[in-house]
């Protein structure tokens, strides 16, 4: 649906189809024209954990209609999914008060891997309260775009950094569940030998 003007009332008119279709995982709705409305809508497809399946991608890229207050309500949303693995919120006007809350919900989310920022009117405020939430909790992310904002390249560069950081140490984690599950005689003791 990217691009087409359909806005709150018509999102409203979808809504009841979209939230009862059995398979629906991605929906784009970027640049749709919408507002808060039609954010409060969208949550109602990101369900609670375990309630039911929903969305694991969501677009909303480029709907400066939407307020803080829209913005605050899908991240308490995208906090509590227990399926949402993409969320691009691109080419909206966020700023930092906005970025702070999907810190919180990115952090609280064990399942979102990517988040795209770009050209969010974004500053080194949001960088480092992003920096923060990376560096000291536990997070399912693994990439997060921060391209076209008011963020110095060293701080993204840091952020870029321990995520991959976080995907080195996973990737290690695996290989060595992996290899004691093949090779359950391995003694993990050195005493032993």
């Amino acid at each position: 649906l990217h691009g087409s003007p359909l806005t709150d009332a018509g999102l409203a008119l979808l809504n009841p189809a979209l939230s009862i279709h059995p398979s629906l995982v991605a929906l784009d709705l970027g640049d749709c024209m919408l507002g808060d409305e039609g954010i409060n809508l969208i949550c109602g497809l990101l369900p609670p954990d375990g309630a039911k399946s929903g969305l694991k991608e969501l677009t909303l890229s480029a709907n400066p209609g939407v307020t803080s207050k829209g913005w605050g309500r899908l991240a308490i949303a995208v906090a509590h999914s227990s399926q949402l693995r993409v969320l691009n919120l691109d080419y909206n006007p966020l700023g930092d008060q906005v970025a702070g809350m999907l810190a919180v919900a990115v952090a609280s989310s064990r399942t979102l891997e990517v988040l795209d920022l770009e050209g969010t009117g974004l500053t080194n405020q949001s960088a480092l309260t992003l920096l923060d939430m990376v560096e000291n909790y536990p997070t399912a992310l693994r990439t997060l775009i921060l391209a076209e904002n008011n963020i110095s390249p060293e701080l993204q560069q840091q952020i870029s950094d321990l995520l991959s950081e976080g995907e080195e140490e996973e990737e290690t984690e695996a290989r060595e569940v992996t290899t004691r599950e093949k090779n359950p005689w391995i003694c993990q003791n050195s005493k032993n030998s």
